[in-house]
């Protein structure tokens, strides 16, 4: 009996053992942790939308940003805070999906808009000028939800940078 319950324990242990190094496993592939916020973009010709984004705050995170991710939902998107006002480049590479990039001054302002940029590819996207946010969208959500130039973001993130 006591041989039957040593055997028991040590099987659960292997157990317990398997699925905690399957998570660690897990965590190493799916990357960094984003946080998330609800951002509105107030529109100079229509009303305000809201989009649901993911905070790319530190460096690892903004390296990894979208890439290899799979799907995104229409008012989903990730917004990269550069900590200061700077000439920003930005790629593709190991993007799977085609995006759409919106340039942040430090007050939300947008000064840039980049549509469809190409999945994979490593052209540099530069923001024209000294920006401190980024947002990446689905591509066709620039012309879908009527940004344009002048446009104004608010979040939280946005807030902080006042």
């Amino acid at each position: 009996m006591r041989a039957n319950r040593i055997l028991s324990c040590g099987k659960s242990a292997l157990v317990a053992l398997f699925l905690f190094m399957a998570f660690l496993s897990h965590a190493a592939v799916a990357g960094e942790i984003f946080a998330r916020e609800i951002l509105s973009i107030e529109r100079q010709h229509a009303p305000p939308v809201k989009l649901n984004v993911e905070l790319a705050l530190t460096e690892a995170q903004r390296e990894q940003g979208l890439m290899n991710r799979r799907a995104l939902g229409d008012n989903e998107g990730m917004l990269f805070d550069f900590g200061e006002s700077r000439l920003v480049f930005m790629w593709m590479k190991n993007t799977i999906l085609p995006l759409d990039m919106i340039f942040l001054d430090s007050s939300g302002r947008v000064v840039h808009l980049h549509e469809n940029a190409v999945p994979y590819s490593e052209t540099i996207i530069p923001s024209v000028e000294p920006v401190r946010f980024v947002i990446e969208v689905m591509a066709g959500s620039v012309k879908r939800l009527g940004l344009h130039v002048g446009d104004k973001a608010l979040s939280a993130q946005i807030s902080k940078a006042k």
